[in-house]
């Protein structure tokens, strides 16, 4: 379960989906790379793309406008 990994968007509407379910750790970080890298993310369609662990904790998260805000050390990353 720690080593499972899900990845999702989240869209200027308010809906989401998930683009990755129970992947290990470095599909999930290029997935991230690509949806937060997308036309759609520069665009802002895409506003938000996380990675959560098998826990459901959030390991990663990227906002439009923002860049990436979680981990804290990470903060202003694209």
């Amino acid at each position: 379960m720690r080593d499972e990994f899900s990845v999702a968007q989240f869209f200027v509407d308010g809906s989401y989906e998930y683009v990755r379910r129970f992947v290990g750790a470095e599909e999930a970080v290029r997935a991230a790379r690509h949806y937060t890298s997308s036309v759609a993310a520069k665009l802002g369609v895409v506003t938000r793309v996380i990675i959560t662990d098998g826990g459901d904790f959030t390991n990663f998260e990227w906002k439009f406008g923002e860049g990436v805000t979680y981990p804290p050390e990470a903060r202003g990353r694209q």
